[in-house]
């Protein structure tokens, strides 16, 4: 699993690669992957809007609403589980009876 770097060391990452230092240079400074500075600084330049692409806001809301939808998919299929078996106990036998 990739490790997860808080914004703010992000942030001062790109920072010193702005400044003027050489990518590998900030990856062998810090004990990090020159490929991961990549990634940030590419997904930088989408969330600025200077490339196309996904920005990071619409990948976590993107995320968030699909963990929504396989929750409500989940409880969707308990609720029918639950209408066949609760159907197969309730139906009446020999029909209903007409109210007087």
């Amino acid at each position: 699993m990739p490790r997860s770097y808080p914004p703010e060391f992000r942030r001062k990452v790109l920072d010193l690669v702005a400044s003027g230092r050489k990518v590998v240079e900030v990856a062998q400074l810090l004990g990090i992957s020159d490929q991961t500075i990549y990634v940030w600084r590419r997904q930088h330049l989408i969330d600025t809007g200077q490339l196309p692409g996904t920005t990071s806001n619409d990948r976590s809301e993107l995320a968030a609403a699909r963990k929504r939808i396989a929750e409500l998919e989940a409880e969707l299929a308990i609720h029918r589980r639950a209408a066949e078996l609760l159907g197969e106990v309730t139906s009446p036998k020999g029909g209903s009876k007409p109210s007087a």
